[in-house]
């Protein structure tokens, strides 16, 4: 019986690591995406490009190259079924042959995701990232394991029983009884650093408490320390700050630590890691809180020994010290490395802004800085002014070009016109959309200059064909007497005007009436349809369609989107359809992504529709 039972241990060991892999993939993968997209949203909300997200992404990636990331927009065309099931807000593990792992991670729309996202709502799918990593790299689960124990000396004991006739809840099944629940208590509580301690002289008891306790011991040696140099590691870290948010930490980064690694190769780095780490541990105080984070970075977090000034002279200290101790190599070469640290203090957010401040000091080449809040604005203040230059430059080289979405007719599902969208054409040749730097082109002053860019693409593809077209402009576009002149001059050129939409887009209410009504009538006068672009949202204001005599309202796609299943949505767009048809207007549909979408616009009496379901934003009309 007690063979049957060690048998059955065994089998159900596999069983119990394929579950701990898988679910501890979900943990670790999650942390890992979440900390990436936290890194990617940050450099979005400042501007970033796709470019610069790109870097953002090797640079994780660098930190461990078994590791492998990818981020995908919700419109990514991809026959991966995990990913698709992704985008329908599922999180997705697929384990390869208990070697690889692939995680996936929806990332839905949350609140500050609309100011970017106009077209989405909270709880939608934008995307989804996924991590590629080895098994090799997982913990092994803490509740698979306790509850193997738990199944395992069920069993013991069933087998002993039978060999123990006589004094068993004595000398068996009390002991036993403690023992499990001291496994019950520490699978409760999830907490790792707990020991079973259950004072026993059943020589079987105490051999298996020996080898349950040696085991949560290598587990907690994986999950909080790293293996190279033996120090805490990220983990360990993020819960001391957890624990103690009024704090110091300096987080200390070695100077060209990837030019060591090419020029004397991976082991003499590593060496180095370990030299840096002895000097850390003899030049830094007795019992001092040190951390290896990932790759040539480290930490040091003081709670409550030292105020700020003393913390900074340390940082000083340590700046002279390691630069003046050499790291032997072999027996006959030996190298001299620098560092440089950044230092943050308060109550919270203490890592975001030490490593704000250490990638400024590098930026900077500055020793050591401590980190205020005036270098957030530095930073966007920077992004601001590259991003001027780089859009100026777009402009100058013509890479500020019309993208073009497919329109069709509901009642024959014939694509009939096209809208013009702008894009930024990038040195790779990747295409940037609007919604990253139109914002800081107003800042910069360079709106009118992307307006009349886009302007000049489309009008250059559209007098060489026969094909309907619209184009958006904004109220302060109108107002601008060089974009009316261009507009106006190109009607008077190439004659499209009948073939031409301007879409009036807004978010607010239309100030100056009379000029934008002058303009409206101007344009009519050669042809030109006029649309109210986004309506059901903003200024969403019936008396303006009176007003400004419009020929097409576009419904806006956030009520579109959600034609099917929100009968609000259904109602109100039902009601712009109704007053559209008493006007004379024509209606167009924003947003639909699928049959069951159009079909229902189609139901609803709306003319036109555009979105995914016909086509995405291409380079050129579909011919």
């Amino acid at each position: 019986m007690l063979l049957g039972a060690l048998l059955f241990s065994m089998l159900y060991s596999q069983y119990v690591k394929h579950r701990s892999i898988e679910h501890v993939a979900k943990v670790d993968g999650r942390k890992t995406a979440l900390l990436l997209f936290e890194h990617l949203y940050s450099a979005m909300s400042q501007g970033g490009t796709q470019a610069d997200l790109d870097a953002i992404i090797a640079r994780i990636a660098h930190i461990d190259p078994d590791l492998h990331l990818y981020v995908y927009p919700k419109e990514a065309n991809t026959s991966d079924t995990l990913l698709q099931r992704a985008f329908q807000g599922e999180q997705q593990v697929h384990i390869h042959h208990d070697e690889y792992i692939s995680y996936y991670l929806p990332l839905p729309t949350q609140q500050s995701c609309l100011r970017c996202h106009t077209g989405a709502s909270i709880g939608d799918t934008l995307g989804a990232i996924r991590i590629d990593y080895p098994v090799a790299e997982l913990k092994i689960s803490l509740q698979q394991m306790i509850n193997f124990f738990l199944l395992f000396m069920l069993l013991f004991s069933l087998s002993v029983f039978v060999l123990l006739l006589f004094n068993f809840r004595r000398y068996m099944l009390k002991p036993m009884r403690n023992f499990i629940l001291m496994l019950d208590t520490i699978r409760q509580s999830k907490d790792i650093k707990q020991r079973v301690r259950v004072e026993e002289r059943i020589e079987e008891i105490r051999s298996m408490q020996t080898l349950f306790n040696d085991m949560l011991d290598s587990i907690e040696t994986q999950f909080y320390f790293d293996d190279l140099t033996g120090l805490r590691n990220r983990h360990a870290l993020l819960e001391e700050l957890d624990r103690h948010p009024q704090s110091l930490l300096m987080l200390i980064d070695i100077d060209r630590f990837g030019e060591f690694n090419n020029l004397y190769g991976n082991a003499s780095g590593d060496m180095i890691l370990k030299a840096l780490t002895q000097m850390l541990i003899e030049l830094l105080p007795q019992e001092a809180a040190i951390y290896r984070l990932h790759a040539d970075e480290f930490a040091f977090l003081d709670i409550g020994s030292m105020d700020l000034k003393e913390f900074e002279t340390l940082a000083l200290f340590l700046l002279t010290s390691v630069t003046e101790r050499p790291i032997a190599l072999d027996t006959q070469s030996d190298v001299r490395i620098s560092i440089t640290i950044g230092i943050s203090y308060g109550v919270d957010l203490l890592l975001p802004h030490a490593d704000i401040a250490l990638s400024i000091a590098k930026k900077e080449k500055k020793g050591c800085l401590i980190y205020d809040e005036s270098m957030q604005e530095k930073l966007r203040y920077e992004q601001n002014i590259n991003w001027g230059k780089r859009l100026s430059r777009a402009i100058e080289e013509e890479r500020i070009v019309a993208f073009y979405q497919p329109i069709a007719h509901c009642e024959s599902g014939e694509i009939v016109k096209y809208e013009c969208l702008m894009r930024l054409r990038e040195d790779n040749g990747d295409y940037i959309s609007p919604i990253h730097f139109l914002a800081l082109a107003k800042r910069n002053r360079l709106y009118h200059q992307l307006t009349l860019s886009v302007l000049r693409s489309a009008f250059e593809t559209f007098s060489q064909n026969t094909h309907g077209f619209s184009v958006n402009l904004s109220v302060e576009d109108i107002l601008s007497e060089e974009v009316k002149a261009f507009i106006f001059d190109a009607l008077d050129r190439y004659g499209f005007g009948s073939r031409m939409v301007i879409e009036i887009v807004e978010s607010e209410g239309i100030e100056n009436q009379k000029e934008v009504i002058a303009f409206i009538e101007t344009a009519k006068a050669r042809g030109v349809k006029i649309a109210i672009d986004d309506f059901g949202t903003g200024y969403s204001n019936f008396e303006y369609l009176l007003q400004l005599k419009i020929d097409y309202i576009k419904i806006d796609g956030s009520m579109i989107k959600n034609i099917t299943n929100d009968p609000k949505a259904r109602m109100i767009t039902q009601t712009i359809v109704e007053f559209a048809k008493r006007i004379g207007a024509k209606t167009i549909a924003e947003y639909v992504y699928s049959r069951s979408v159009f079909e229902a616009v189609r139901q609803m009496g709306i003319d036109y529709a555009q979105g995914y379901y016909f086509g995405q934003a291409t380079k050129e009309p579909l011919e």
